[in-house]
């Protein structure tokens, strides 16, 4: 019992020995904690009263020292909050740090424009110089996109058979060789209320649309799948103006195709130049690594499929609205005619002196 009393009291007398080393070393750390704040804690208010009056929006009151000292003052507070972890300092000042830091980041570093500012900025001259900037790989699409409808239209005059080929079944319906001039006529004209012209141009559409999306992509394959794609793409043109041609219908399907057509068709031309402009930058990277021309085309080819994302969404309402209301060639003719002025002055004439 002795042995037993003695042994509880040298415990307990250890634990009242610990119990001022312990009261010693926090309050050691608690110095710690009030030294550290008090030799930085200045900078962190004078930081948080400038992020908090941005952030408020009254940026234009600010003195020009401050705005001048927010990125060493940030830098500052990011400095502070690293050392407060890993000194293990007080828990509710690591979180004000953390807190601040994240404030002033978004500052100093965040998007300084809001959307309505950058969309003003890509159409001011951001996206046509992005797109005169694509160069020679504009005509290269160009004459691809040619020879493709040439391609269509002369193996359909030589084999027939060759047009289910070139021509998805979604497309075909009515419209095949052999169709009577009534027939493909009444395609064209006074079908403005009938679904079936409608889910042809919206079959259409999603064609041109995923035909767009994929010669971008592929574009890193060296810009030969992007080839293959637009030649086999505007071969079904060319061999439905084969059909069309055939019953003497041609300027009447072009007046038709043309309203949303010059604006899908030349999205199709923007997206396929995008992808030969990669695939040529990767082929033939000059001085460059092949990743870095690459990543230098690449960032140019994504500002003009950005904007081609918008000629599509154009070309959606203009077959979904202009096409059903406008029922006459000439009408046709001179509504798709004004859009294709439309981009053509925009990308080549306008924000000439914005560089890409």
């Amino acid at each position: 019992m002795n042995g037993v009393a003695a042994g509880i009291a040298g415990k307990v007398g250890g634990w009242f020995a610990k119990a001022p080393e312990q009261a010693v070393a926090a309050e050691q750390a608690a110095l710690r904690s009030d030294r550290f704040r008090l030799e930085r804690e200045a900078d962190w208010k004078r930081l948080e009263g400038i992020v908090r009056r941005m952030e408020s929006g009254r940026m234009r009151r600010l003195p020009d020292e401050d705005l001048l000292a927010l990125p060493t003052l940030y830098r500052t507070v990011a400095s502070s909050l690293a050392i407060a972890r890993e000194t293990s300092l007080d828990a509710a000042l690591v979180a004000y740090l953390e807190a601040l830091t994240q404030r002033a980041w978004f500052l100093v570093y965040g998007p300084r424009a809001s959307l309505w500012s950058w969309f003003r900025r890509f159409l001011g001259g951001e996206w046509s110089a992005a797109v005169r900037g694509l160069g020679i790989d504009l005509l290269l699409a160009l004459l691809l996109m040619v020879a493709g409808v040439a391609v269509g239209w002369f193996l359909v005059s030589a084999n027939t058979e060759w047009y289910y080929s070139l021509v998805p079944g979604g497309f075909a319906d009515e419209r095949v060789p052999g169709a009577s001039r009534e027939a493909l006529r009444a395609t064209l004209f006074g079908n403005q209320s009938q679904n079936g012209m409608s889910v042809f141009a919206a079959a259409l559409f999603s064609n041109n649309a995923q035909v767009s999306i994929l010669c971008f992509a592929l574009g890193f394959a060296f810009g030969l799948p992007t080839i293959l794609l637009l030649i086999h793409n505007t071969a079904l043109l060319g061999a439905m103006l084969w059909l069309y041609q055939g019953q003497g219908l041609l300027l009447d399907f072009v007046g038709w195709l043309s309203i949303h057509g010059t604006t899908e068709l030349f999205a199709i031309l923007l997206a396929g130049a995008s992808g030969l402009h990669i695939g040529r930058s990767m082929a033939f990277p000059g001085d460059l690594s092949v990743v870095d021309a690459a990543a230098a085309a690449g960032r140019r080819a994504a500002v003009v499929m950005t904007g081609v994302v918008l000629m599509l969404v154009v070309a959606a309402v203009l077959e979904g609205f202009a096409r059903q209301l406008v029922d006459a060639t000439p009408s046709r003719l001179i509504v798709g005619g004004f859009m294709l002025v439309l981009w053509t002055g925009y990308f080549f004439a306008f924000g000439r002196g914005v560089r890409a």
